[in-house]
């Protein structure tokens, strides 16, 4: 059985969020966990906690065993664009960018 938890809107760029997801697709949860712990990126943080949303749901939803999941797939997609502006010199306007991401995880037991 698969099951999933999403994290909407995070503030951070999509492209490094997928380095850390790439790196946790296919482990089994324990192992994905122990993972982005030691891993400097903040969106590292942001994943280990739509992981272990994803866990609780596969548990107290769906009776599945921890120790038996591992991970199916591991999604970020690009979310809005937040669009700031700074002035510079001579009148111009500086464009800010502010991306978003939206985080996607999905467990699945073995036996799936």
């Amino acid at each position: 059985m698969r099951v999933s938890a999403t994290a909407k809107y995070l503030r951070g760029s999509t492209r490094k969020t997928r380095l850390v997801t790439q790196a946790i697709k296919g482990k089994r949860v324990e192992d994905a966990t122990a993972i982005l712990r030691f891993m400097p990126q903040k969106a590292a943080g942001e994943v280990a906690r739509v992981l272990k949303s994803a866990t609780a749901n596969a548990e107290n939803n769906h009776n599945l065993s921890a120790e038996d999941l591992f991970i199916a797939d591991a999604i970020a997609d690009e979310g809005p664009t937040i669009k700031r502006g700074r002035a510079r010199a001579q009148g111009r306007w500086f464009a800010i960018h502010k991306p978003m991401t939206h985080i996607t995880i999905v467990v699945a037991d073995q036996e799936a």
